[in-house]
């Protein structure tokens, strides 16, 4: 498997599920906050922030562990689905709505058996507002995978 498309699609894919939240977060009413969802990604090891109320408070070294955090489980989850995704799926279209079931099923762990055991401030997030985020987060990562698989195949045909 190529190293650059997992690192790629992950990443890209991360970005995609951070900015709808980050964004979102900060105009909803009783919002985490612009930093609330890396922040909160990040007091899984900044134990002190678990308990703080939404807007969740700005900690630089949380925010920081967040973001690492969260884009390097979107390239490790990316790369699962890519070895799985690269044997079942028959077009693009169907690669986007993997990934979209991907994403949904992400979602259902971490929030459901993950997140009240090792990470409860995360659970500060709006729940439905996550769950989107993880479908845009796998559809994109589907795009993305569908779309590198069609351009490497054409070169290797050219």
């Amino acid at each position: 498997m190529n190293t650059r498309r997992i690192l790629i699609a992950g990443i890209a894919a991360s970005l995609v599920l951070a900015m709808w939240e980050m964004v979102i977060e900060a105009v909803i009413p009783d919002g985490a906050g612009f930093f609330g969802p890396p922040i909160a990604i990040g007091a899984t090891l900044v134990r002190d922030l678990q308990g703080s109320p939404n807007p969740i408070p700005f900690d630089a070294v949380a925010l920081v562990l967040g973001l690492m955090g969260h884009m390097m489980n979107s390239v490790v989850l990316g790369a699962v689905f890519g070895v799985a995704v690269t044997r079942v799926a028959p077009s693009p279209a169907a690669t986007v709505g993997l990934g979209m079931a991907w994403g949904a099923a992400v979602f259902g762990v971490m929030w459901f058996a993950l997140l009240p055991a090792i990470n409860p401030l995360m659970l500060n997030l709006n729940g439905p507002v996550f769950f989107l985020a993880h479908l845009m987060w796998g559809g994109a990562l589907g795009f993305l995978w569908a779309r590198s698989g069609r351009l490497t195949a054409a070169a290797a045909a050219g």
